[in-house]
């Protein structure tokens, strides 16, 4: 499915803005369940509406996670809910020199550390964050202990991570207490998600990323990541996740059902319904085809604009 994007129009000082490029990054650990497919929507829709393209990524790293043809699955159920994809999917697993070139450059430039600390140390060190534990910077100051296996770090470096995201409006966190020095390679040798992510984004060129509230605490660390290779980061909209009964986020760890193919009409209307976009009744399980022709005319990004914060008054 290619959408044409000669139409753009050119900026004030005369040049002709990027191309909307967005993109779907599913893990391979298991299939798509309700909660993945309200990400792939809204990613998608986000792009075509642009009249951009809509990349796939597959997550794979992770091979000991990741069981053999669940890629496959996973294509099937997307094709089956009708989100085609531009191009053809980029693997992580495939992309292995990019990933260790960025972290060379990133040596060269006095920005990376070993670190010896195990889970149970991490566990008992770690600081408060906003989104989590933040590493208390232990390795940074004293020698790793020797004979342990070592992670490889990213100096956080100082100044204030800031950026506005397209639905949660002005984000930002101080890198040194809110964010922390993050892995860059683990101590078994794989690259980290953050390192590899933040490749990924400008190998595939990508100028929007649209996906789930649970990865904002991510965004600021694969910003971090950009800016020190100086590449320009891709702007970023963070949206609703869906729950269970439970009151936790839908995931395949917390064994989330599996996509149905035979419901799809059905699964994305109560996508776009959890997306705001209020879709009519009789459309409830019908061609997924019909169901995205509707949501492209009326995709309304806006109704997921989260309220601003109340003024706080000074004296």
């Amino acid at each position: 499915m290619q959408h044409s994007t000669d139409d753009r129009a050119p900026a004030a000082d005369g040049t002709t803005p990027p191309a909307y490029i967005g993109r779907f990054a599913p893990t391979p650990s298991g299939p798509l369940h309700l909660g993945s497919l309200l990400t792939a929507a809204a990613s998608w829709l986000q792009a075509r509406s642009m009249g951009g393209r809509w990349l796939l990524r597959i997550d794979d790293l992770d091979r000991p996670r990741c069981p053999a043809g669940m890629d496959t699955v996973i294509l099937r159920q997307l094709e089956a809910h009708g989100l085609e994809w531009d191009g053809t999917p980029r693997y992580q697993t495939a992309c292995q020199p990019e990933y260790d070139e960025a972290l060379e450059q990133l040596a060269a430039q006095d920005l990376t550390y070993p670190c010896s600390c195990s889970r149970a140390q991490l566990q008992q060190s770690a600081l408060p964050g906003p989104d989590g534990p933040v590493y208390d910077g232990r390795c940074r100051t004293h020698p790793p202990e020797p004979g342990k296996p070592l992670a490889l770090r990213c100096r956080a470096g100082t100044g204030m991570l800031r950026f506005v995201d397209g639905w949660r409006g002005l984000q930002q966190r101080d890198p040194a207490t809110e964010v922390g020095d993050f892995v860059l390679r683990r101590s078994d040798g794989m690259t980290g998600y953050q390192l590899a992510c933040a490749v990924d984004e400008h190998e595939q060129g990508i100028t929007e990323v649209a996906r789930g509230a649970d990865l904002l605490g991510s965004t600021f660390r694969q910003i971090a990541v950009m800016r020190q290779l100086g590449w320009e980061p891709p702007a970023y909209r963070h949206g609703p996740l869906l729950l269970g009964d439970d009151g936790l986020k839908l995931s395949k760890q917390n064994h989330a059902a599996p996509l149905a193919d035979e419901a799809a009409g059905t699964s994305l209307w109560s996508c776009l319904q959890q997306l705001r976009q209020e879709p009519p009744r009789d459309l409830r399980g019908a061609d997924v085809r019909e169901l995205l022709a509707w949501a492209l005319q009326h995709w309304r990004p806006g109704q997921l604009l989260q309220p601003a914060p109340p003024a706080v008054e000074t004296h």
